[in-house]
């Protein structure tokens, strides 16, 4: 049987990586998992973690260490470079700041284009590019542009992949 990939799934988890985390596509179940440098580090310390997951298990009762248990049996897997998981693209390799400059560039009317580009240079530019979106009441348009953006992402990753996907976001299918 062939997993298909929700793609809405998927490019909500690369709109909420951080610089400090790293997602993982379950290839079996269509599934992602998000690892925060914390959690690495947590299952790098293998031995103290287990003994936090005993305690658990001994404080609350057997649905929610059950729960914690599977997670970290996941991420082992995912940090023994399980073949059943595949690194997604990091926020490094997104370049949300390109992303950001192209919408800038692709803006129809040209004052503000030039306005935009002008408040993405620099120190704070996510900050001023937003606040600049709100003031001229474009923000609809640069989400619109990011989504489609992250989308595009999604689909090359998925297609250089050769896993199946469902467009849940337009609602159509689509498999590479």
């Amino acid at each position: 049987m062939v997993v298909v990939v929700s793609l809405r799934d998927l490019v909500d988890e690369l709109q909420m990586l951080s610089h400090e985390s790293n997602a993982y596509l379950n290839k079996v179940t269509g599934k992602v998992i998000t690892l925060t440098d914390d959690v690495v580090a947590m299952a790098e310390m293998d031995n103290e973690f287990e003994e936090e997951l005993e305690d658990v298990n001994d404080d609350i009762g057997s649905e929610l260490p059950d729960l914690e248990t599977q997670f970290y049996q996941e991420v082992k897997k995912v940090l023994t470079f399980d073949p059943d998981y595949l690194k997604l693209p990091s926020k490094f390799e997104i370049h949300e700041y390109e992303i950001m400059e192209r919408f800038c560039l692709s803006f129809p009317d040209g004052k503000v284009s030039s306005v935009l580009l002008g408040e993405i240079r620099g120190s704070g530019a996510f900050r001023r590019f937003k606040d600049t979106i709100y003031q001229y009441g474009i923000e609809n348009d640069w989400f619109k542009y990011r989504d489609d953006a992250y989308k595009e992402i999604a689909i090359a990753w998925l297609e250089s992949n050769d896993l199946a996907y469902s467009d849940d976001m337009n609602r159509r299918e689509q498999s590479p």
